[in-house]
């Protein structure tokens, strides 16, 4: 049993692999836990019998003896929650996006700051290995010059299969497939370039629902970056970021797959190391909290930047 004490707020698709996660970590364990839905706490308490579950998050952020909370709510709840959280001194753990509002996201950066608490977003590209190499390449010279970045995106369903009980994510007002995912390939962007500004975005959205289609002119200093994302097509998936440079370009594809090319055609790239997960990145989170300050876990800070940006594309019509 770990001896950072760590409550969960928020037990769907990613709440309930956290819960999952954290409990057989070293470093943690979890007393409590909660959601607004009795159904997603009848069916998750079996298997955690050591968990104290129930439908109030409040009382997960209020309780004295955590030492930290993991937020696996919808964006909009994420800045009350997180503010309660690190004013009562607790560190903080979220999903991503940092919130809806950028007033919320700016609030939880600057609660952050006071507390003087850990505080993360779990951005699942922070860690990767695919990430990390392309990381160590840059650096090392050999995409030369960099010329350009495509992120390029498809969802033939949204939201995807795996978050179908997840109704906030098909609405306009919290969800959408450019908080949901664009902002994972903005934060890595960021990252590997620096902070990106925006030059021209459009964005469709149906009668309701959340949006179809996305695309953006974005700049890393002079560097372009092309945003091309689009919802309900007849075709596959595609999760591609491509970066182009003079002597070598690299693509990231599927999260995990990594590909150069030197003029010819893409090569996958050997990579070595942890893939890179919600484990790993909770081990980030746990030397945060001691202390360290992880380069490969994205802060408040990191994701108000990303925020900034992505929000950028709803402010269009």
């Amino acid at each position: 049993m770990g001896d950072l004490r760590l409550g969960i707020v928020g037990l769907g698709a990613m709440g309930a692999e956290m819960l999952a996660v954290a409990a057989a970590h070293p470093d943690f364990t979890v007393p409590l836990a909660a959601d607004l839905d009795d159904g997603a706490v009848a069916r998750l308490a079996p298997a955690h019998p050591g968990v104290a579950f129930g439908t109030d998050p409040w009382a997960v952020v209020d309780a004295p003896d955590l030492d930290a909370v993991y937020l696996a709510t919808p964006p909009s709840s994420h800045a009350p929650l997180a503010v309660a959280a690190l004013d009562a001194g607790k560190a903080v753990f979220s999903e991503k996006p940092l919130a809806i509002g950028l007033a919320d996201g700016r609030r939880m950066r600057d609660a952050a700051a006071r507390a003087g608490r850990a505080n993360a977003v779990n951005f699942a590209l922070s860690d990767r290995h695919a990430v990390l190499e392309v990381e160590r390449l840059l650096h090392g010279g050999g995409a030369g010059t960099v010329l350009g970045v495509d992120i390029r995106l498809a969802f033939p369903r949204w939201p995807r299969d795996f978050q179908s009980g997840a109704v906030w994510l098909a609405g306009r007002a919290q969800g959408g497939f450019l908080r949901e995912v664009v902002s994972h390939f903005v934060y890595l962007t960021d990252r590997l370039l620096g902070p990106l500004r925006v030059d021209q975005v459009s964005t469709d959205y149906p009668t309701d629902g959340s949006e179809t289609a996305a695309h953006g002119l974005l700049r890393a200093g002079e560097t372009p970056v092309r945003v091309a994302a689009i919802a309900g097509q007849a075709g596959p998936e595609l999760y591609e970021w491509v970066l182009w440079g003079t002597r070598r370009s690299y693509l990231l594809r599927d999260w995990s797959e990594l590909y150069t090319s030197d003029g010819g055609d893409w090569r996958p790239v050997p990579l070595t190391g942890d893939r890179g997960s919600e484990h790993t990145r909770l081990t980030l989170f746990a030397a945060a909290m001691r202390g360290e300050h992880p380069a490969d876990l994205a802060d408040f800070a990191t994701a108000l930047r990303v925020q900034e940006v992505v929000e950028t594309f709803h402010r269009t019509d």
